[in-house]
This record gives C-alpha cells, sequence and structure tokens, in this order.
C-alpha cells in the first residue's frame, strides 16, 4: 500500500488553522434588527427564537448590543405605525426607519443598511402598489383572442419604482450608509441610482437583492416583520427556485445598472447560485441566510437533534466557503461572539 499521501498530516491541531481554506470573521455579517413603531416595549419574534421587535426608543440600545459581539453592520426593517394600499408610511420623513435611522447614526459608529422594500408597509402585504392583470387564452383554431379570464391583481412594477425614489432618499436624508432594494421590481436598481445621484447621494451604495427567489423559507420572517401577503403569494415578481440561468440574468441587469453588492436570498439551498455569481461577477457578493434556515436549526436544536452553536457556525461556512463576502443572518450575534477564540 502506498501511503506518500496522507492528508491527515494537515489535519492536526496545530496545523490545522494554518491550512484552512476559508475564514469567518465578524466583519463578514451582517445583523438584522427590527424597529416597531407600534409598541413601547420589545416584542419577542415567537417563530426566531432570541429576536425581538423593538420601539424606536430601544434601536440605539439594540444596534449596541450587535456592536459589543463585534459586528459592525445592521440592516433596518421597519413596522409602521399603519398601512396603506400604496406603503406610503415607507417614504415619511417620520417614518419608523427614518426616526430609528436619524438616532442609530448619531450615536453609534454602526454600518447601518436599510431594507428597502414596500411589503412591510401596504396594507395587501405586497410589494408595491396593485393592479389588475388581465389575461385572455387564444383560440388555438381561430388565433382569435378569447373571452378575457377574471382579472387577477399584481404588483405594477412602474409605479413601484415611483415609490422606491422616494423611499431611498427619504433613507438617505435621514443617514443610510447603503441602501437594499428586496421587492425584484424590475429596473429598480437604476431608478433607485438615478434618484439617489439626482438627490446628491452619489456616495450611497446599492446592495441589491439580485435573485431573490419565491422561497417558503421566509415564513418566520413575514411573523417578525408583519409582510405577509394577505392573498395569493409573490411568484409573479420573485424568482422561480427551479432556475439558475434566470439568476445570472437577473444578477447582471443590476450589474448594469450601477448596483454595487449582490445579494443572493435564501442562502443554503442556493448555494450554487452564491458560487456562480461570484464566479461570473467581480463585484461584492451578499447571501442572506434567512429566517426559516435559522428557525429550522433552532427547532432540531430544541428536540436535541443538533448542537446549535456547531451547526450554525458551519452554516455560515458553508456560505462563506461558496463565495459570499458578506453574509446577512441572524446568527450573527451569537457567532460573532464565538469567532475570536474558534477561528
Amino acid at each position: 500500500m502506498d501511503l506518500t499521501h496522507r492528508p491527515r498530516r494537515l489535519r492536526q491541531d496545530r496545523v490545522r488553522g494554518l491550512v484552512s481554506e476559508t475564514s469567518l470573521e465578524p466583519a463578514d455579517l451582517i445583523a438584522p434588527v427590527f424597529v416597531d413603531a407600534t409598541t413601547d416595549e420589545r416584542v419577542p419574534i415567537e417563530s426566531m427564537p432570541g429576536h425581538e421587535r423593538v420601539p424606536i426608543d430601544e434601536a440605539v440600545a439594540r444596534v449596541e448590543d450587535v456592536l459589543e459581539t463585534g459586528v459592525e453592520a445592521v440592516m433596518l426593517f421597519g413596522i409602521p405605525e399603519s398601512k396603506d394600499p400604496e406603503g406610503s408610511r415607507a417614504w415619511a420623513e417620520d417614518g419608523v426607519i427614518q426616526e430609528a435611522l436619524r438616532r442609530i447614526t448619531a450615536e453609534t459608529d454602526a454600518y447601518v443598511i436599510t431594507d428597502v422594500c414596500l411589503c412591510e408597509y401596504t396594507d395587501h402585504g405586497h410589494c408595491g402598489p396593485l393592479e389588475e392583470e388581465l389575461r385572455g387564452d387564444v383560440d388555438v383554431d381561430s388565433g382569435e383572442d378569447a373571452p378575457a379570464c377574471e382579472p387577477t391583481l399584481t404588483v405594477d412594477n412602474d409605479a413601484t419604482l415611483e415609490a422606491l425614489e422616494r423611499i431611498v432618499t427619504s433613507h438617505a436624508r435621514a443617514g443610510a450608509d447603503m441602501v437594499a432594494p428586496s421587492g425584484m421590481m424590475d429596473g429598480m436598481v437604476g431608478t433607485i441610482r438615478e434618484a439617489l445621484d439626482s438627490a446628491g447621494f452619489e456616495h450611497v451604495p446599492i446592495m441589491s437583492y439580485a435573485a431573490k427567489y419565491e422561497s417558503a423559507f421566509y415564513g418566520p420572517f413575514r411573523d417578525a416583520a408583519d409582510g405577509a401577503p394577505s392573498f395569493g403569494n409573490r411568484r409573479h415578481y420573485q424568482m422561480d427556485p427551479a432556475n439558475s440561468r434566470e439568476a445570472m440574468r437577473e444578477v447582471r441587469l443590476d450589474a448594469e445598472q450601477g448596483a454595487d453588492v449582490m445579494m443572493v436570498k435564501p442562502a443554503l439551498p442556493y448555494l450554487d447560485i452564491v458560487s456562480a455569481v461570484r464566479r461570473e461577477f467581480d463585484h461584492p457578493v451578499a447571501a442572506y441566510n434567512v429566517s426559516g434556515e435559522y428557525a429550522m436549526l433552532h427547532a432540531a436544536a430544541e428536540k436535541g437533534w443538533l448542537d446549535l452553536e456547531e451547526v450554525a457556525l458551519e452554516s455560515l461556512l458553508s456560505i462563506k466557503r461558496a463565495g459570499a463576502d458578506l453574509i446577512l443572518t441572524y446568527f450573527a450575534e451569537d457567532v460573532a461572539r464565538r469567532l475570536p477564540a474558534g477561528q
């Protein structure tokens, strides 16, 4: 037996770290923070153990908690005091994110990214104002249009772009360091870049949710942000989980329109997409380790089936190994506390 090649030589404790191919640092992580304008106290999120909605008055304290772990960046999500069909509280100067931004940027050194979407702000829970979508079938024999089907509702893409212009400029005025549009609207990056530049915010980068899939892994987040659709689903604007080539087209369009960072969402079920984006583009790549990925590990750990600390770290390492430069994750604080000693 030829044992010239013994890979185990480099797995011994004293050398293992020296030859480790992938490292994870607190600075790689972004922590989501939920700010709720409807409450005066912290509200635990039942489906996301360890996380809570915080009132505006405690937004600074919540971000300071994050910074103490070594994580330097947060992503703000807002729950407004009221909702309407257009989601107008999303761009209000006294809106929940705008108020939280002014306080956080004035009192902390956090790098603050804002989620830019309308689902938390519309009373129907979709990612923009709605319009009727009339669809008719074609009679194959005659080639003429058959009678129209019943109208269905869909998000009005171009009206949503107008709303996004208002949202990002209001966020930039309030102090956002970066904006992150997540609605998967056609042309959203170009519209946002033009709006920011025209308002004098050329320095504010865009992290686009460039490949966002219509995923069942978002369930707990919709409880956390009170953004579940009141009817239907988001199949008509979020991507089909079966498609990978389409993701490259979406990312390429966002790159052409001026996106600075490309995000893939979710992360773990789409590591092939993360890896492909890393190979094809020279932009920084972000991945969103979403609420369902977080919740399922907690549920298994509560059953005693998995070691939560170990599987959380292994999950984030796999996302980094696939090519993500940045990871938005609900594990950010817990994992960051372990990294100085564990990595």
